[in-house]
């Protein structure tokens, strides 16, 4: 009988060896909850950002988890609606007990939502949602943002702007608080830059309703209008319809500069091939060849090896903020609301972006901001940045004092 039993301790114990490390099942698990544009013209951003969620959460789960436990993630559909998103909160909060949340796409709905926190006291990662309102005059204690916003973005875009020769701007883009910050802020910084620029009126800059598809309006005033350099800042569905259309209209032809704000998202890159043109100045929140540290490369390997494609910036922004709620509750030894919301205060971690702080007195991520020219690349299907242009966040951060934040 005792070699019996030292039989199976022995058979038990080569077991749990070779089964390595595993996830305390037994604790009440980790529940993170997700609310992205899940369907119509902009699904890619959500899907990618699923990934990427995903992503974490497996990684982190074969490590033990947080905390010694498990993490499930809850994912709501946005649709890009301020009402439908609320609900969605409401139900990842109330119903399912979450005790992070995570997502955003679109600005408007960020600034209607993020009050909303104040009532939910649950801590929300916004990662792709760029308004500079949500960290600035709407902020509030438990909003954060892992990701670069747009006034981050645009100062990039405006030193860029700064260094061609046009000095004639007039802009494309969404018509709605994204669109017009986006322009708003690009003449702001653009102009502190080169004071001797000048924008186009209201009747030669156009804004698109999200739901447009037929492009040819806009594009026609743009280029009636004769400007020497455009900004565009549409995205997603409509950047890729725009594209396609400006292309067949001689858009591209190189009479003047074109930057787009968030041409270098993978979502539009993967749709449109090479059908992108070449040699436009694009920016992304986050560049999967942006750099080479362990991180990145550790990301976009395990990115492409499960998903066959490279990772968008929407994909790192999900990826990055379960990261970031990891790291906070290491930090405070606890994922009690409260504790996890002084602990992403100041948190500084390692991403595959590179390393980033999140601003106590705003909650404003400062993280780097890429751009760079598209170009083909024979080992990508996709087209890349060549020249690669990295900015600090300290060269692209509006101070505090500048953000309207006054936190309560």
């Amino acid at each position: 009988m005792k070699r019996m039993f030292l039989a199976i301790f022995v058979i038990v114990a080569c077991g749990m060896i070779l089964a390595g490390p595993a996830v305390n099942a037994t604790g009440k698990p980790v529940k993170l909850g997700f609310v992205y544009i899940m369907s119509g013209p902009f699904a890619t951003y959500g899907q990618f950002a699923k990934r990427g969620a995903e992503l974490a959460i497996d990684e982190i789960n074969k490590q033990d988890g947080i905390l010694g436990r498990k993490v499930v993630a809850f994912f709501e559909d946005s649709t890009g609606k301020p009402d439908v998103a609320a609900r969605a909160f409401r139900k990842l909060v109330y119903q399912e007990n979450v005790d992070c949340l995570i997502g955003l796409d679109s600005s408007g709905v960020a600034k209607s939502v993020v009050p909303l926190m104040n009532e939910m006291k649950t801590p929300l990662i916004i990662t792709h949602a760029a308004t500079p309102d949500v960290t600035g005059k709407v902020c509030n204690k438990y909003t954060f943002r892992i990701s670069v916003n747009l006034a981050q973005n645009v100062k990039a875009a405006a030193l860029i702007a700064s260094e061609t020769k046009a000095k004639t701007w007039t802009t494309v883009g969404p018509d709605y608080a994204f669109g017009h910050q986006s322009w708003e802020y690009f003449q702001k910084y653009l102009k502190e830059l080169k004071p001797d620029v000048e924008f186009m009126p209201d009747d030669k800059v156009a804004f698109a309703p999200i739901k447009t598809t037929d492009f040819s309006p806009y594009i026609t005033k743009i280029m009636h209008a004769k400007p020497e350099g455009v900004l565009i800042s549409l995205w997603g569905g409509n950047l890729i319809d725009f594209v396609r259309q400006a292309s067949e209209m001689g858009f591209f032809s190189g009479k003047w500069e074109v930057l787009m704000t968030l041409g270098a998202a993978t979502e539009v890159l993967y749709a449109l091939k090479d059908k992108m043109p070449e040699g436009i100045w694009v920016g992304t929140r986050y560049w999967f060849l942006g750099n080479d540290s362990p991180v990145n490369v550790a990301f976009r390997e395990a990115y492409f090896k499960r998903f066959s494609e490279y990772p968008s910036y929407n994909a790192h922004g999900a990826y990055a903020a379960v990261q970031a709620y990891k790291a906070a509750a290491e930090k405070a030894q606890s994922t009690d609301k409260e504790a996890i919301v002084k602990a992403l205060e100041g948190l500084k971690i390692e991403l595959p972006v590179g390393t980033v702080v999140i601003r106590a007195e705003d909650h404003q991520a400062l993280t780097p901001a890429t751009w760079g020219r598209t170009a083909a690349d024979p080992k990508y299907p996709i087209r890349v940045l060549n020249p690669i242009r990295t900015f600090p966040a300290e060269k692209v951060t509006p101070p505090v004092d500048k953000t309207g934040c006054e936190m309560h």
